[in-house]
């Protein structure tokens, strides 16, 4: 079931010699995905996971909800405001919400960062994949691209072609048979330079043999120290937050 995979041509060795911070070190004072998150994770010497989405004029944003009701004092849709007033609108532990490029200014290439592209079903996606790609372009530190779509990875693999891209994956309420099929024909599709996984998903022989050919594997979101345990024996590198990280 799995497929021809090219080796990467990226440098990705980095990949696996971090533990990150999923969506930067947060807890009940500090906002996911907020600049003190990611102060957090960088003083903690941990790589730092995050979630982009577009604004109203395709900006990419650091944020992982499609609504602002949770994050902050606001409602209604992320994608409905510009970048100018995303980046005005504060978050619950202080701050504001920060564009993709804030954050690659206030990392400097200290740790890595693994950025994850949000999509979903009838929405553009190439608006935000290319302001991912201007703000990546430019920049000097570790840095990779994620996304659990195989267009978005596949685009990249064009033009991003330099920075390590990954496919996430996740069987949710699949069965093992029907999200085996699947998770093949995307990785054939997508190209990707290496995978994330559900860390529930774990262990897979099939995950395992994408390691053995070639793809560093990741995996998320480890929350214990027994998740921990299970993401040292059978992947590369964890995506962790609260007990996980301790």
């Amino acid at each position: 079931m799995i497929g021809r995979i090219a080796h990467p041509t990226v440098r990705q060795d980095w990949l696996g010699e971090w533990t990150y911070a999923h969506r930067g070190l947060h807890h009940d004072d500090v906002t996911e995905n907020s600049p003190a998150a990611f102060d957090g994770a960088i003083r903690a010497g941990l790589g730092i996971e995050c979630d982009v989405q577009a604004s109203r004029d395709g900006e990419a944003m650091v944020f992982h909800d499609w609504t602002l009701d949770r994050l902050t004092s606001e409602s209604g849709s992320l994608r409905d405001r510009s970048a100018k007033e995303l980046a005005g609108v504060a978050l619950h532990s202080g701050g504001t919400i920060p564009r993709l490029s804030d954050l690659l200014a206030q990392i400097g290439g200290r740790v890595p960062l693994l950025v994850e592209v949000k999509s979903k079903r009838g929405m553009a996606w190439k608006p935000l994949a290319r302001s991912v790609a201007r703000a990546l372009s430019g920049y000097n530190g570790a840095a990779a691209v994620m996304s659990f779509d195989p267009r978005i990875v596949r685009w990249f693999s064009y033009h991003l072609s330099g920075r390590p891209r990954g496919l996430v994956t996740g069987r949710g309420e699949k069965t093992r048979l029907a999200f085996a099929v699947e998770r093949a024909v995307s990785v054939a599709h997508a190209r990707p330079t290496f995978l994330a996984c559900d860390i529930r998903d774990l262990p897979d022989p099939a995950l395992a043999r994408y390691r053995e050919r070639g793809l560093p594997l990741l995996t998320w979101t480890v929350r214990s120290r027994a998740l921990m345990a299970r993401a040292r024996l059978h992947a590369d590198a964890a995506i962790a937050e609260g007990a996980g990280l301790a």
